[in-house]
């Protein structure tokens, strides 16, 4: 009895591992190709072999969290992109993401934490859910070549785009290509919103 709940738990973390190998391997592949990096490029940035990175994408080589790390830092995304809270079943994990399993994308910038709601990387744009504490301000004017959108879903904050100002209240939307932006929370409660952007960044 004891050896058969054993195997059985065996089975689920192999399992595990094995969609967790899946999505890693689909992810850096993702970011890779972003980039417009190839895999001699990689293998020079990182120190390992062609071959290993073409098996590491392929899903047959698994890589240390050392490398992951390093992959992280070449790709310019936090190491925890590659994971989310709690592991989803396959094939919804494709095409879903629940609540307790989005992927951390950490601290942008003071004050500011993002998770993305993306499924998978890559397509032609990504969600994320950012929010904004109380008083947190950009620390600089930003433009990017990528048409950006967001919705309020709480609280209160301004935007400017292109030396104008825009106070957001929950509901509120907004969208603007290639121009300069900057954002403030000056209430007391967070701003959440959901953001969008395309193409995607990771």
């Amino acid at each position: 009895m004891a050896n058969s709940a054993s195997q059985v738990k065996e089975s689920k973390f192999s399992l595990a591992l094995e969609r967790i190998d899946a999505r890693i391997a689909r992810d850096l592949r993702a970011l890779r190709r972003a980039r417009s990096l190839t895999l001699a490029q990689m293998s020079e940035s990182i120190g390992r072999s062609v071959g290993w990175l073409s098996q590491v994408e392929r899903g047959i080589s698994m890589p240390t969290l050392a490398d992951l790390s390093r992959l992280a830092d070449t790709f310019g995304v936090p190491m925890s992109l590659f994971f989310s809270r709690e592991q989803q079943s396959e094939p919804e994990m494709e095409v879903v993401v629940r609540a307790n399993a989005r992927r951390d994308l950490g601290v942008i910038e003071d004050g500011v934490e993002e998770e993305l709601l993306s499924p998978a990387l890559g397509g032609s744009f990504e969600m994320r859910h950012r929010t904004f504490a109380p008083g947190a301000t950009s620390t600089q004017k930003s433009a990017r070549d990528t048409e950006e959108a967001g919705y309020v879903l709480s609280g209160t904050i301004d935007i400017e785009v292109d030396g104008t100002w825009h106070l957001l209240h929950a509901g509120d939307s907004f969208r603007f290509k290639g121009k300069t932006m900057r954002w403030r929370n000056e209430s007391d409660e967070n701003a959440v919103l959901i953001w969008v952007l395309s193409p995607p960044v990771y």
